[in-house]
């Protein structure tokens, strides 16, 4: 523990100038590449997370986009103390927020938040860097055509990631290439709107009157992005679409086409995580619906 201590005091004066002792130290959830922890101070409580320079450059993009998400004045995320590297670690640290057990209310507070966000609009899709979802790049060059966009950047990207892994077989890769071809069949077009990029319910803070959005990956892309990640790994109460519905109707296709905006978010986990975890048969049995 004096060792972390020591670290969290550096990690504080590179943030504030100021030299502060941490207590009240927890470890917390840091993502799957990351060490987290929480702990206090006399200037206030903060959450901090690190890993050993194997993606130097994380961190810098994930507080420019939080930044971007504040600068929208729609969405709120914790506030940014400071990033940088000591101790040959990179690290982000943030304000503590102490989350409480969502309530109907803050689950509509969060979706009208975020179909005001998804006002928020560009003139081509993508953003003006590439950036992470979990650790892995994202690219983000921007196109003008939103299924050009999803086919190349999103789909296309993960399947050459996934072939350089050795996670899928040629007949995956063939059923696969057969299914980006229709993919203009298949999708609606869109304007592009300003997304989240990773909203799944752990990235999301509840408490009585704010709803916090963390860890984001964000690019301008088709709403319907966002909503379907909403809907991996347990979903969000139905008031919480009722509340977004209000605001911004969700297009009526929107269900049947649930799992091809999936398939984005499938496919990343398939290369995070390798073709044993099983989502690469779940992103197979998608696409073979429409072969």
């Amino acid at each position: 523990m004096e060792d972390v201590t020591f670290l969290i005091e550096r990690m504080l004066f590179k943030s504030t100038g100021l030299e502060l002792q941490p207590f009240d130290i927890k470890m917390e959830n840091g993502g799957c590449i990351n060490m987290a922890l929480s702990f206090s101070t006399a200037q206030g409580s903060f959450f901090v997370k690190w890993n050993e320079l194997a993606f130097a450059d994380m961190f810098e993009k994930e507080a420019k986009s939080l930044e971007i998400l504040n600068n929208s004045e729609v969405v709120v995320t914790p506030n940014l103390v400071g990033y940088g590297t000591v101790e040959e670690k990179s690290f982000l640290m943030l304000e503590r927020i102490e989350s409480v057990s969502p309530t109907i209310n803050s689950w509509e507070l969060l979706s009208r938040n975020l179909a005001k966000l998804h006002r928020v609009r560009a003139q081509k899709f993508g953003l003006g860097y590439n950036n992470y979802i979990c650790r892995l790049e994202q690219n983000n060059r921007p196109m003008e055509n939103w299924l050009d966009f999803y086919r190349e950047r999103r789909l296309n990207s993960q399947l050459g990631l996934a072939i350089y892994n050795k996670f899928v077989d040629e007949s995956f890769v063939s059923k696969f290439k057969m299914f980006l071809e229709k993919l203009g069949q298949i999708l609606p077009d869109s304007a592009p709107c300003l997304l989240h990029g990773d909203l799944w319910n752990g990235n999301v803070l509840l408490t009585d009157k704010t709803a916090y959005l963390i860890d984001p990956a964000i690019y301008y892309g088709a709403p319907e992005m966002d909503l379907a990640m909403t809907r991996l790994f347990g979903g969000f109460p139905d008031e919480f679409y009722a509340a977004y519905n209000e605001l911004s109707p969700i297009s009526n296709n929107f269900e049947e086409l649930l799992d091809v905006y999936n398939l984005y978010s499938l496919m990343v986990h398939v290369n995070l995580f390798g073709p044993e975890a099983g989502y690469l048969g779940k992103v197979e049995r998608t696409i073979v619906r429409y072969l």
